[in-house]
């Protein structure tokens, strides 16, 4: 059954409130920061993945961001920019960022809703679903106490590809 079959109305519910139903529905932990806001935690194979939405009125779209916590080694950081490119390029929707300050991986992706386009169910799940799936698939690279040189094949339970990237980061 997908999720549009539990949500009769679902197009006249605002995005975020469409978040939060999803939310209840998959049992993630969530807080509704601000009516336009909601972060939430979603278990992955790896780790637990910070999720945050917003709904911006003004730009008419609703982003996402998923971030995990991580600390490369500073005599690395060219070499985690060249893997981060590598894998943006590999990506269809969405991409990773490094917020330095924070020392956070971030996943960023953002749905345009324009002309009164509205989200459905199935579609904010897929979203979020994806970004978990992304940070899951790339986590190994990211992760540098097994470095980037670690093999992808693992009991990940979303499909892998390989991934050539840079040279070892530890």
């Amino acid at each position: 059954m997908s999720l549009s079959e539990h949500f009769e109305n679902a197009e006249d519910l605002h995005p975020i409130d469409l978040v939060e139903h999803i939310a209840e529905h998959h049992a993630w932990e969530f807080d509704r920061i601000h009516d336009d806001q909601i972060a939430m935690a979603v278990v992955g194979q790896w780790r637990t993945y910070s999720i945050t939405l917003a709904w911006s009125a003004y730009d008419q779209t609703l982003r996402l961001i998923c971030t995990f916590e991580m600390e490369p080694p500073p005599h690395r950081m060219a070499a985690l920019y060249e893997t981060l490119n590598t894998i943006n390029d590999r990506l269809w929707a969405g991409s990773f960022t490094w917020w330095e300050e924070q020392k956070m991986m971030v996943y960023r992706y953002g749905l345009v809703l324009a002309g009164d386009q509205v989200a459905g169910p199935d579609q904010v799940d897929t979203m979020i679903n994806a970004a978990v799936a992304a940070c899951e698939q790339y986590y190994l690279q990211f992760n540098w106490s097994h470095g980037p040189s670690a093999p992808l094949r693992t009991r990940c339970k979303w499909p892998l590809v390989a991934l050539t990237v840079a040279p070892d980061l530890r």
